[in-house]
């Protein structure tokens, strides 16, 4: 037991005093009168977990340690740890909770005010002075906690089971751990798989085979060029590159607005470069300035079922006076006219007409009901509620288009909001007439009761309920809100489809969330590689980093199978990418060409890799913000 002994030196041993108000410093020994010597672990961790355990070698107490009150049960281990523990400095500041009242028996010094330091080379030094950690090492315990609770990204709490009042009086100045953000390489479905595989096919979302196309077509729609020999002005009070959206061959092809001839037009913005619709009056004079207030107002009524208004103005360069108004652009749009009834008038009558499936039409009524309360709790009138004029925007998505015209074109007419609001309805109930049949005259005198017919016939007895409702005239208390009552159980409906809807889109946009991450990988990839004119090096690609980065582009692009074919497997490429924008741990054998070199390195190191050889050709370069965007 001689290797257990005490130490022989006169100051080795600490007396337990109440200090006096003289300097706490003459209580500690000092290092001089020591004659063993100093523990290693001390020297390079700045503590030694055996200290109290058996190590033979000398501990000195640190000098500017804060003390802390022992635990009640374990008064000589809790004093000892509070004298010897080294110095903790916290990053940033933090309320200190002092352990409980010692037993009486032992004499404890009271604990000073704690000091925290903020100067930023001191805090840049500290980790090198505990290696690879920030802070001193902790016991066996505490250390295990930490590994279990480190990686869990989505715990909302510190530590899961964390008591303050049994926490180590070592840790009572800590800095509690804070939640970090979500990690942006771990992958992870939004809505459970299970539910996403059921919904292969929502209400508004079509399959993601023909979504992708559907996308693609509108992103070509919007670049299209116009055709030579259009006839068309070149510029447009700020708009150019026209296109007609309808037939302007004659007159007779020409839509009616009214008593007014409209053309629609697909034109790009020179302010904002952001394509809009414009549709024009033909020969159309303004009255007065202040009829554009209608405009104003129309633009600021957001609402998903209206098609917003950008501005209006008055033009001379169709070689007539014409009223333009801007309208959001929607590509690939069509009318409920082209999209359901067209064919039947192609076919001779209604002989052609494909049914509209019901569920699809209480879904237009559902969302033009919506947003025609909207106008109507507005204190405005619609007036547009007619098949040429409502637009299918994407799979049964419908929207209401030239809103706010016919306030400019009858500006100086007395005007009845009650009365307009009930005409509102009617025309509503005509439209559904008009679906309902494949005939726009369904709902006109000798064709009502054969539309009837036709509806009891094709569709439920609420569909026909509802249309009724709608073109008779039921008082003047008959309002949009007594319709949406008729058919609360539909909205609700369509209200889950629409919830379906979102969580479909949301899963494929996290589908494609991860493409520009990759792609500037790749970048970084084809900047470090096959350089050799860098620094007049020829073989800067070839050393160092360089050569590990051309290594496992190697190994991510140039696999062969077993036969010496290439292999082009895009899941394996696809899955290197992310653990290396992850920076993994996971560790790979990369091999030269030749095959005479081979090295082990994980996806951490190769990240660290990539950055530094990016970095060292970003200060390099020529133009620093060009090399800065692709970080």
């Amino acid at each position: 037991m001689a290797f257990f002994t005490r130490p022989q030196s006169a100051n080795a041993a600490i007396k337990i005093v109440r200090p006096s108000s003289g300097d706490d410093d003459q209580l500690r020994p000092s290092r001089k009168d020591s004659v063993q010597r100093q523990c290693r672990n001390i020297m390079i961790y700045g503590s030694c977990k055996f200290e109290n355990k058996g190590c033979a070698y000398y501990h000195p107490p640190a000098p500017d340690a804060v003390s802390i009150a022992p635990r009640a049960e374990s008064p000589s281990k809790g004093l000892s740890q509070s004298v010897n523990a080294p110095v903790f400095i916290p990053k940033v500041p933090a309320h200190i909770k002092t352990a409980s009242t010692p037993p009486p028996s032992i004499a404890t010094p009271p604990p000073p005010e704690p000091q925290y330091h903020h100067d930023n080379q001191q805090q840049q030094q500290q980790p090198e002075e505990y290696g690879e950690y920030p802070y001193p090492p902790v016991g066996d315990e505490e250390m295990e906690m930490h590994d279990i609770n480190s990686n869990n990204f989505y715990a909302d709490t510190p530590y899961d089971g964390y008591d303050p009042s049994t926490a180590n009086p070592y840790f009572a100045s800590a800095t509690p751990f804070l939640r970090q953000p979500l990690n942006y390489h771990l992958y992870s479905s939004v809505i459970p798989s299970a539910f996403v595989n059921s919904i292969t096919d929502t209400q508004f979302v079509p399959p993601s085979s023909e979504l992708r196309t559907l996308l693609q077509s509108r992103g070509e729609d919007l670049h299209i060029a116009p055709a030579p020999g259009l006839n068309l002005p070149e510029e447009l009070q700020g708009y150019h590159s026209l296109i007609p959206l309808e037939n302007t061959n004659g007159a007779s092809e020409r839509r009616k607005f009214g008593n007014w001839t409209s053309t629609v037009y697909r034109a790009v913005n020179s302010i904002d470069g952001t394509v809009y619709c414009l549709r024009r009056i033909e020969n159309y004079r303004l009255p007065h300035q202040a009829a554009f207030t209608a405009i104003e107002t129309w633009a600021k009524l957001q609402h998903s079922g209206i098609i917003s208004i950008h501005e209006a103005f008055t033009t001379h360069a169709f070689g007539d006076s014409s009223l333009v108004v801007a309208y959001a652009y929607h590509p690939k749009a069509q009318t409920l006219f082209d999209a359901h009834l067209k064919s039947a008038y192609g076919t001779r009558g209604a002989g052609g007409f494909q049914p509209i499936p019901e569920r699809t039409l209480w879904s237009y009524i559902v969302q033009l009901a919506g947003t025609i309360k909207r106008v109507h709790d507005a204190g405005h009138v619609v007036r547009m509620i007619d098949v040429s004029k409502v637009l299918v925007t994407s799979k049964n998505r419908v929207r209401i288009s030239s809103c706010g015209i016919f306030d400019v074109l009858l500006y100086d007419t007395p005007q009845d909001t009650h009365l307009l609001q009930q005409d509102d309805l009617t025309m509503f109930g005509r439209l559904l007439f008009a679906l309902c049949t494949g005939n726009v005259m369904a709902s006109s005198g000798g064709n009502f009761q054969k539309s009837l017919e036709v509806m009891g016939r094709l569709y439920s007895p609420e569909i026909k309920a509802v249309a009724l409702f709608l073109v008779n005239k039921g008082g003047p208390h008959k309002s949009i809100g007594q319709l949406l009552e008729m058919i609360s159980s539909k909205v609700a409906a369509e209200m889950g489809d629409a919830l379906d809807a979102a969580d479909t889109m949301e899963n494929e946009l996290m589908g494609e969330l991860e493409n520009a991450r990759l792609v500037r990988l790749l970048c970084k990839f084809n900047f470090i590689n096959e350089r050799p004119e860098f620094a007049r090096e020829p073989r800067w690609s070839e050393t160092g980093d360089r050569y590990i980065v051309k290594l496992f582009r190697d190994y991510v692009f140039h696999q062969v199978d077993e036969s010496g074919n290439p292999s082009v497997n895009l899941s394996h490429v696809l899955a290197c990418l992310s653990k290396l924008d992850s920076g993994t741990d996971e560790r790979i054998m990369l091999v030269s060409r030749d095959e005479q070199s081979c090295l082990v390195v994980s996806y951490k190191d190769i990240k660290a890799c990539i950055e530094s050889s990016f970095s060292e050709l970003a200060r390099a370069g020529s133009s620093t913000t060009a090399a800065s965007g692709y970080r």
